[in-house]
């Protein structure tokens, strides 16, 4: 599982500045994992392994939700998200901001491996419900004493700590992003601040006492599990229950594209991919800006945002068509570009 520093950890205690510190890590820990799930789904070719794709597509948008609840609840107490700038993209592979480095997370077409080796571990919770996988091994369960769901619920315990203590909740109504992903919430006092955490950790973790998210969905970590075990999680009679033992779910290779692993921009100066590569992170970077802004004080920036990561698809699967070397297409580098 992935496990957060002691120091990144450590910034939720810290009173008002430090709880601002510990959302904006927030805010670059939900962006993180972005770009190696569209990767990974930019590799599945259209019309193939629809429910890997389904479920890929539906966590990186969950992942956008978090993002923009942890950007509600930092302006709600006053502070300002930062998203434009060259550094809030980690290095692929790498770390993911604030971990400990434990796993590397890649840029990598998609395959059981990374699904169980870096997607299941990034939303693994501390400690997973084990279901029986019918025909199947079932999943091993680890513990461990610091992760991102732990990291969430200290910053939850910190704004119950400062808001008994007098009003936190002073920054600017007209801040909050209402529209534009389903389930967000405006954060203007505890309440809404405990109610945006809460969502945050059950749709990627479940609970201690069901892996299902507030939508009676599985939680990310599950859905992943789903996909590596190759089969729906279902309710069932019994203990436990819940099941690995639904409708199959393929993931064919022929329907997989092999992208390039952890590409950079010079891996394509003098192919083919280099300008659509380049036109690609002029948009991504484009798209964080409009971010930026629709997280500070420019809130229905957001349906910009949203044109945009339409054309960032395109643009990336058409990078995807290009074979840059015999038996390799390439794919996009998610690089700041000034």
């Amino acid at each position: 599982m992935i496990r957060l520093s002691a120091e990144i950890t450590s910034r939720a205690a810290d009173g008002l500045d430090g709880l601002r510190s510990a959302l904006q890590s927030a805010i670059e820990l939900e962006h993180a994992t972005l770009p190696p799930y569209l990767y990974a789904l930019y590799s599945i070719k259209p019309g193939t392994n629809n429910r890997v794709a389904a479920i890929i597509r539906s966590v990186a948008m969950e992942e956008m939700l978090h993002l923009a609840l942890c950007c509600n609840l930092l302006n709600a107490i006053g502070g300002a998200p930062s998203l434009d700038r060259s550094d809030f993209i980690p290095v692929y592979p790498g770390p993911l901001p604030g971990a400990v480095a434990e796993i590397d997370v890649p840029l990598a077409p998609v395959s059981k491996q990374l699904i169980h080796d870096v997607f299941m571990e990034i939303e693994e919770p501390e400690d997973p419900l084990v279901f029986p996988v019918e025909s199947l091994d079932t999943l091993s369960e680890k513990l461990s004493p610091i992760t991102i769901g732990q990291f969430y619920q200290a910053i939850k315990s910190q704004f119950a700590v400062l808001a008994a203590t007098g009003n936190i909740f002073v920054g600017a109504p007209s801040r909050q992003l209402g529209a534009g992903l389903p389930g967000l919430i405006r954060v203007r006092d505890l309440q809404s601040a405990n109610d945006a955490i809460d969502l945050i950790v059950k749709q990627g973790e479940g609970t201690p006492a069901t892996p299902l998210n507030p939508a009676d969905a599985p939680a990310h970590y599950y859905l992943f599990a789903a996909a590596y075990n190759g089969r729906e999680l279902v309710p069932r009679s019994g203990v436990p229950p819940f099941a690995y033992a639904g409708d199959p779910i393929t993931l064919d290779d022929n329907g997989i594209v092999r992208l390039v692993t952890n590409p950079l921009p010079e891996l394509y100066e003098g192919t083919a991919a280099a300008e659509p590569n380049k036109q690609f992170n002029r948009t991504y970077t484009q798209l964080l800006g409009v971010l930026h802004e629709t997280f500070n004080g420019h809130p229905m920036s957001v349906f910009r945002s949203m044109s945009l990561m339409r054309q960032l698809r395109g643009e990336a699967l058409a990078l995807t068509e290009i074979e840059f070397e015999p038996g390799t297409w390439a794919g996009p580098t998610f690089t700041y570009t000034t």
